[in-house]
């Protein structure tokens, strides 16, 4: 089965959108960063198509001790992936560690998709747009 990582900083909605896509609540959600530390897996079926899909803790590249350990985590899905999903969170815009992770992820040389979450209005529709930026 092919496998889709989702990536991003912290508290951007990956482990809400993993749940969703899995149909259970395997992945804790929490207004807290950092409550995701390794890697959880679940099986997505769509359209008759099964994929492996990874949420992961949020990326942070220079943090010692558990970040760390996120970031080793993190590492692995991104390497272990057909596809990674790059998530972003509207409302704050794009944020120099979004930059920094899509900077760190093209060098990975995989294909990568930029998935704007918290878009609930036509107003965070047209701030959405500043994304491209990111590539």
């Amino acid at each position: 089965m092919k496998v889709v990582s989702i990536v991003g900083r912290p508290n951007v909605g990956k482990s809400t959108l993993f749940n969703r896509l899995i149909g259970e609540r395997k992945a804790v959600v929490d207004d807290r960063p950092g409550v995701t530390r390794d890697r959880i897996y679940g099986v997505v079926s769509y359209h008759g198509k099964r994929f492996i899909l990874v949420d992961t803790g949020g990326l942070v590249f220079e943090e010692k001790g558990i970040l760390e350990e996120v970031r080793r985590q993190v590492d692995f899905a991104v390497e272990e992936a057909d596809l990674i999903l790059f998530m972003v969170d509207v409302k704050e815009g794009v944020h120099p560690l979004d930059r920094d992770i899509a900077d760190y992820l093209r060098k990975k040389e995989k294909e990568v998709w930029v998935l704007v979450n918290k878009v609930d209005n036509e107003k965070r529709l047209t701030e959405a747009e500043e994304f491209h930026s990111l590539g």
